[in-house]
């Protein structure tokens, strides 16, 4: 599996983005799918995750209400919506793709990565 993430930017405080990670190679659209962060210095976090159907997903309390996670299984895209920007969001995020059914909030239970796209919010 190869997951390619793209979208990242520099954008002021209060503005949006939206990440898009593509999947290929063995990819069966029945596995959990996330969104991590991690930024200088600090250590790789979950941002948002979504069960293989898409039809349950689950967010960190920091960006709960601002952020918005989907796929879509036919084109093996996984998104990421994010509005309401702050500075405390600038981080490298990435997508991730965990074997199996259960969202899981630690990066290490996470199989396959993507390589990461910079997100820069200015004040």
């Amino acid at each position: 599996v190869q997951l390619q993430a793209s979208g990242g930017g520099l954008v002021q405080a209060g503005g949006s983005l939206r990440l898009s990670c593509a999947a290929s190679g063995r990819t069966s659209g029945s596995d959990v799918m996330g969104w991590f962060r991690q930024a200088p210095g600090r250590e790789r976090e979950f941002v948002a995750g979504t069960t293989p159907s898409g039809d349950s997903t689950y967010y960190a309390d920091s960006v709960k209400g601002r952020f918005t996670i989907s796929r879509d299984n036919a084109k093996n895209i996984l998104a990421l919506q994010m509005n309401s920007l702050k500075p405390e969001d600038t981080a490298v995020y990435y997508c991730a793709l965990r074997l199996g059914r259960s969202i899981l909030y630690t990066p290490t239970r996470y199989h396959y990565w993507g390589q990461g796209t910079q997100v820069t919010v200015s004040s």
